[in-house]
């Protein structure tokens, strides 16, 4: 199988020292960004939840989704964000730090692809959409 002899993703990135690296660089990002912060919503959880075990977690869920033998233990995205009623230009002011943050680690094109695709698997769950707000977990 030719996908068997390509490295996974995690292993791509660097295995976990790197990825939470990159991680710390984004979430200090996230914390500071004005354009996330103007959400009342946003700015209380920065302020509520501690950098760290948010960058914990983050890293954990990243290398899970990259490959890698670290199970996520935190809640599911749409546990996480519902209160946050985040908007489509949140989300873009997001993407936009993401990016920053993969451009100054230099993260390879192709790398950077893959992790643009698990992120964006997840805007469904994180983005309130006025005309199709989340269903309701019964």
């Amino acid at each position: 199988m030719h996908s068997a002899e390509k490295p996974s993703l995690y292993d791509r990135l660097g295995g976990v020292y790197s990825i939470a690296t990159v991680v710390d660089d984004l979430i200090d990002r996230l914390m500071v960004d004005p354009r996330l912060n103007a959400n009342p919503l946003v700015d209380e959880a920065h302020h509520r939840v501690p950098p760290a075990g948010f960058k914990y977690l983050v890293t954990e869920m990243v290398c899970w989704a990259a490959g890698g033998p670290q199970k996520y233990t935190g809640r599911s995205m749409a546990d996480s964000h519902a209160q946050l009623k985040i908007s489509g230009k949140e989300w873009e002011a997001f993407l936009d730090d993401f990016q920053q943050t993969l451009d100054k680690f230099k993260v390879p094109a192709a790398e950077q692809a893959e992790l643009r695709a698990i992120v964006n698997s997840t805007r469904a769950d994180i983005v309130v959409d006025s005309a199709h707000p989340p269903a309701a977990n019964s």
